[in-house]
């Protein structure tokens, strides 16, 4: 399947979360269809990259979220009577998702692994497409079969099913692992690899919608348990597995997988007679205001709590400058990825905060650490004379941090916060695992819709430069404003 580092992903943030709320423990009388019944809604996680499994597609105006496992949750849906609410994340995230409690399930075009399924719970198989590498045209005299490529380069996603089958079967090859399958076509096409592993649904969408491309069978002993698609649960709910196993016994029955994929194709067929960024102009257009948005309320908070945090730290008082010190030290020294995780799986499921309230929150909390020791050095580079002034003229101690070092250590320090500020703009990016439609999200979406692997990074690129070259700017005149003030 597509990352099975989702399961130790899921592991660590499940532990982390029980720092927060305790260990959560599975009733003895498993209530899971009940409490679904009973909210009215069906939460499922997925990652809408995907396609033909899960993608975006404008219908009537709209985005809505298409493919065959969308299908699959609205027949469920629909079986149980209640309304389906898709929740879009990072794949890594979708596991992590219904083990701390944003989603009920997860449908994800999941294989249902040993490992997978020591921390979650599957439904039966609703789908088993094989497994094909795909090739350039060209080569097709070259490669007729999957053992014309015993020691050549082969190239798969990252942790996914088809990265583990290409080392376990071509241990004379070079296996190759990238995050994006779009990532994997644009190094196939220009020759980096000579094949990339894929599932035949996902192979035969991309042969569609581009001329260059063939696909050949990769003759793996196939174990249908292993490569075929499968519903997860959290831990415990038989009930709800239950319920999920008579739909897709529904589905099988009426071979509705058929009718889903070719729906799916449709969609994007649509999307393939125009491909062009215009059309995507939307899309990119709501990333940047969700982008200017965290970075503008991380930027406000950020510096709030920095301030805060550095008066904490150079206090006299143990009791206020540890905590202080300790948060610094942990922010500064583990990455923003782990951080965004656990405010969204570990505070967000104590509070039940939104994706992105809790990237907000997340990158605020980041870049306030970084803003607290940018604003210590500012202090420390002024001169002691300024206290013992302000001490001579009767001003508190207060006052003094308040009317004489705070102003003069924000002059000294103000290409370093603008260093900062331009930082978070960037680095904000990261809030795309967790489901916040950012640039960075849009343009993993634009990039699975329309099978085009460069051309979404240059728009998003020119993007971001154009706001980091406006911010650098902005922050340059006020700069030039408190120099000469």
């Amino acid at each position: 399947m597509k990352r099975k580092v989702g399961l130790a992903l899921a592991t660590l943030l499940v532990f982390t979360m029980s720092l927060f709320a305790g260990s959560t423990k599975v009733s003895a009388d498993d209530n899971s269809l009940q409490k679904v019944k009973e909210a009215g809604v069906l939460k499922v996680a997925t990652s809408p990259d995907y396609p033909p499994f899960e993608s975006e597609a404008t219908i009537k105006g709209k985005k809505q979220d298409v493919g065959l496992d969308i299908d699959v949750a609205k027949q469920i849906a629909d079986d149980l009577g209640v309304k389906l609410e898709i929740k879009n994340m990072d794949f890594g995230s979708v596991l992590a998702a219904i083990q701390t409690g944003k989603a009920d399930i997860a449908i994800a075009a999941l294989s249902p692994t040993a490992e997978r399924r020591q921390s979650v719970d599957f439904s039966n198989i609703y789908y088993t497409g094989g497994q094909t590498f795909l090739i350039n045209k060209k080569d097709v005299a070259k490669y007729k079969t999957a053992k014309s490529l015993h020691g050549k380069k082969i190239g798969a996603q990252t942790g996914s099913l088809q990265n583990t089958l290409a080392q376990k079967y071509f241990e004379d090859s070079a296996v190759s692992s990238m995050d994006k399958n779009p990532d994997l076509i644009f190094a196939l096409q220009n020759q980096k690899i000579d094949a990339v592993g894929l599932e035949k649904p996902v192979a035969q969408a991309y042969v569609a919608h581009n001329k260059n491309l063939a696909m050949i069978d990769a003759g793996y002993e196939d174990d249908a348990d292993e490569s075929g698609k499968a519903i997860a649960a959290p831990k415990g709910s038989s009930s709800l597995i239950m319920a999920i196993n008579q739909s897709i016994d529904k589905i099988t029955k009426n071979k509705l997988t058929d009718q889903y994929l070719k729906a799916a194709g449709e969609h994007l067929d649509e999307g393939a007679e125009d491909n062009s960024m215009l059309k995507y102009w939307k899309d990119f257009y709501n990333g940047f205001l969700n982008t200017s948005l965290i970075a503008l309320l991380a930027v406000i908070f950020g510096i709030m709590l920095g301030i805060l945090l550095v008066l904490m730290k150079l206090s006299a008082w143990k009791l206020l400058s540890w905590p202080a010190t300790a948060y610094i030290e942990i922010v500064r020294g583990t990455p923003m990825m782990v951080q965004v995780l656990l405010v969204y799986f570990g505070l967000g499921a104590v509070f039940n905060l939104s994706a992105l309230v809790a990237g907000t929150i997340a990158v605020a909390l980041n870049s306030a650490a970084y803003v607290a020791e940018i604003i210590r050095g500012g202090i420390n580079s002024l001169d002691k004379g300024q206290t013992e002034a302000a001490k001579s003229i009767g001003l508190s101690k207060v006052d003094t941090m308040r009317f004489v070092i705070l102003p003069q250590a924000f002059k000294n320090i103000w290409p370093s916060l603008g260093n900062e500020f331009i930082s978070v703009l960037k680095e904000s990016s990261i809030v795309s695992i967790i489901g916040v439609t950012d640039l960075i999200y849009q343009l993993n979406v634009v990039r699975a819709n329309t099978y085009r692997a460069v051309a979404p990074i240059v728009v998003v690129m020119v993007i971001y430069f154009l706001m980091t070259f406006t911010l650098t700017r902005v922050l340059n005149y006020f700069e030039r404003k408190m120099n000469n003030a």
